[in-house]
């Protein structure tokens, strides 16, 4: 993992300027979401990522060391990466527009550096990769934010 500190302040103070940016008419390079069924998805699995919401374990335990490996590596995730949590279809829209989306989005990044500052050596269960520390939590939302990034055409 490179450079956590860096990768913590992109999620902070940059990601959801680059996604105010960004056309919500935009159209995905892969996947079904829209731009704003992304920013909600992001939300809800930054809630994930520091306890906040709690869901069941997906990986079986013998795969969770090589998951981990390539959380762990700089190689992003595949498009069209499935996620057994998710229906085919993506979920309605919560929020009235895109800018309630990326409120809620910042508001719970800023909970999730909260959480882990209050509660130092925290551990949270992801549900594909097993227990996570900080800088682990941090790498995680770090990829899977660029992953989305990308779908939409953003870092390419």
């Amino acid at each position: 993992m490179e450079n956590i500190a860096a990768k913590a302040d992109f999620l902070r103070k940059e990601y959801t300027q680059i996604l105010s940016a960004l056309d919500p008419a935009t159209a995905g390079k892969w996947g079904k979401m829209n731009v704003q069924q992304m920013i909600e998805h992001m939300s809800d699995y930054v809630r994930v990522g520091c306890g906040k919401e709690v869901l069941p374990l997906q990986t079986p335990e013998e795969h969770l060391p090589k998951y981990q490996a390539f959380l762990e590596s700089e190689k992003p995730f595949r498009e069209n990466t499935p996620n057994s949590l998710m229906s085919d279809t993506p979920a309605d829209v919560k929020h009235a527009g895109k800018k309630e989306a990326i409120d809620e989005l910042q508001d719970e990044l800023d909970n999730f550096f909260e959480v882990f500052k209050n509660e130092p050596g925290k551990k949270v269960t992801n549900p594909f990769f097993g227990e996570l520390d900080y800088d682990m939590s941090v790498q995680l939302l770090h990829k899977h934010a660029w992953h989305h990034l990308r779908q939409f055409g953003v870092g390419e």
